[in-house]
């Protein structure tokens, strides 16, 4: 599986879109409906359907809209629903995965069994977890960037890319400029800005008053903050130069500006999963409970996102981070996450715990992204996972990366994590140990002992009597080869 997603708080049956990809009409024939990132629908006629796999699909697919060669590396066959979404490799036969979906939800998710019994997966085209940003930026081909910027919008626009309101108003701009054609000073401009808001600002941007005063909001009304914002960088999108500025020009230009923009959210591009964290105790009586969280996993690093409040808890490049996952029989699956941290001026070991459903997936992905990066340090020293040194370095300060601005969407949180806080001797794994190359696996016995020290506390320094004494509590499962429906993950495009 190369990426697999749950849905954090799951939808009721009347917020779910039931859109089958298989129509049969025929003993050996049928009618296979592949959604792209703007929900539009290629209908395909095939022979065979239960043994055909997703590579012929795939081609299928590219002839109908005439992509070229460079599409079979940027896009992948996906099976989503609001419970589950998966990336199929070309051998997988969609057909029937989608007959073991109900298998799939029960091991990956906590969905209920009446809602399982309901839930049915649609094919999709969408872009590849395992394509680099850096080649994006090579492609010229119209259709193709044009389908990667529906793909990203959609993203934005839902939520699932959190964005500052400046990038959400600069994005927002371009998807005027894409769908109402060059900036025209004047109220008719305005009026339709107005009229299709949420088309280019994400919902909390696009909050509009009610009643009375809502309704006699007329054409001289002023704009609200999101709505004026957007005004004023849609003024503000260049035209290419010596091109044909009319609505019937080239998009190229702008799609590809909305895309260059994107790459600077750190989690573009991600396989995103579900899980949830300890909240930090609070009050005299420590209580913390947990909070949903979305984990986002490229090829950059990984991200845990608060599901409710739609910013970063934690962004770690793989680099930076040891990981491993448990999934012991009577107690719940987690992925651990360690780094290294601060505890009032002392340096520790910092461990998240991160429970879920789909952690031997992220495990797996994790691992995967990582040796995928090694072989293109080797292939391609002078480049990046991130891109060529000039891609960020070329925008105006304006621009940079939103890691530079204070507060920022994307900025961590540790703050709002409760973490597991220890002190190895150095010639154990330390804060001296390269990171990013293996698991964490015998030092998960640390966080098991009853001493375990939690965010904001002191820090407690392992002794080797006390690890000796977690064994009895805690036996780490190293991650098995994924066989059936799980395979979708592990050894993804090895």
């Amino acid at each position: 599986m190369d990426g697999t997603e749950g849905n954090a708080g799951q939808p009721g049956p009347a917020e779910r879109s039931h859109r089958s990809s298989v129509s049969s009409v025929g003993a050996r024939a049928a009618d296979v409906l592949v959604y792209l990132a703007d929900d539009t629908v290629v209908p395909l006629a095939v022979e065979n359907l239960p043994s055909l796999n997703a590579h012929e699909l795939h081609r299928a697919v590219r002839e109908v809209l005439q992509l070229p060669d460079i599409a079979l590396d940027v896009f992948a066959l996906w099976l989503v629903s609001p419970l589950l979404e998966v990336q199929l490799k070309p051998k997988h036969q969609p057909y029937k995965l989608g007959r073991q979906w109900p298998e799939l939800l029960l091991r990956f998710t906590d969905a209920p069994d009446d809602d399982v019994a309901t839930d049915e997966p649609s094919l999709q085209f969408r872009r590849n977890v395992f394509f680099p940003k850096r080649r994006e930026l090579q492609i010229h081909d119209e259709e193709v960037l044009r389908l990667l910027y529906e793909e990203a919008k959609g993203n934005v626009l839902a939520a699932r890319y959190p964005c500052d309101v400046e990038d959400c108003e600069a994005l927002g701009a371009l998807v005027c400029r894409v769908q109402l054609g060059p900036y025209q000073p004047g109220q008719p401009t305005a009026c339709a800005v107005r009229e299709k808001l949420d088309s280019f600002l994400p919902a909390h941007l696009c909050k509009r008053g009610h009643g009375l005063f809502a309704a006699l909001r007329g054409r001289g009304a002023k704009a609200g903050p999101g709505e004026q914002g957007l005004l004023n960088a849609y003024c503000k999108v260049k035209e290419a130069a010596g091109g044909d500025s009319g609505r019937g020009a080239s998009l190229s230009t702008h799609y590809r500006a909305y895309l260059l923009k994107s790459h600077e959210l750190p989690f573009y591009g991600c396989a995103f999963f579900h899980g949830e964290v300890d909240k930090p105790a609070q009050g005299f009586l420590h209580r913390g409970g947990r909070k949903p969280v979305v984990v986002a996993i490229s090829l950059e690093g990984v991200h845990v996102i608060d599901s409710r409040e739609k910013h970063v808890l934690l962004g770690l490049r793989f680099q930076e981070l040891s990981w491993d996952h448990t999934s012991p029989e009577e107690e719940e699956s987690v992925l651990w996450l360690e780094f290294d941290g601060d505890n009032e001026g002392t340096p520790v070991n910092r461990l998240l715990k991160i429970y879920s459903k789909q952690a031997e997936l992220m495990s797996g992905l994790i691992e995967y992204c990582i040796e995928l990066n090694q072989t293109s340090e080797l292939t391609a020293p002078q480049e990046t996972v991130s891109g060529p040194p000039s891609a960020a370095s070329s925008l105006p300060s304006s621009q940079r990366p939103q890691l530079q601005r204070q507060g920022s969407v994307v900025c961590s949180r540790l703050q709002h994590l409760s973490t597991i806080d220890y002190v190895e001797e150095e010639n154990e794994w330390g804060r001296g140990k390269e990171r990013g190359r293996g698991r964490i696996r015998s030092r998960l016995q640390a966080p098991s002992c009853p001493h375990r020290t939690r965010h904001g506390a002191r820090t407690h320094k392992w002794s080797a009597d006390q690890a000796g004494e977690t064994e009895a509590h805690h036996v780490l499962l190293q991650p098995a080869a994924v066989r059936g429906p799980g395979e979708l993950h592990r050894g993804a495009a090895r």
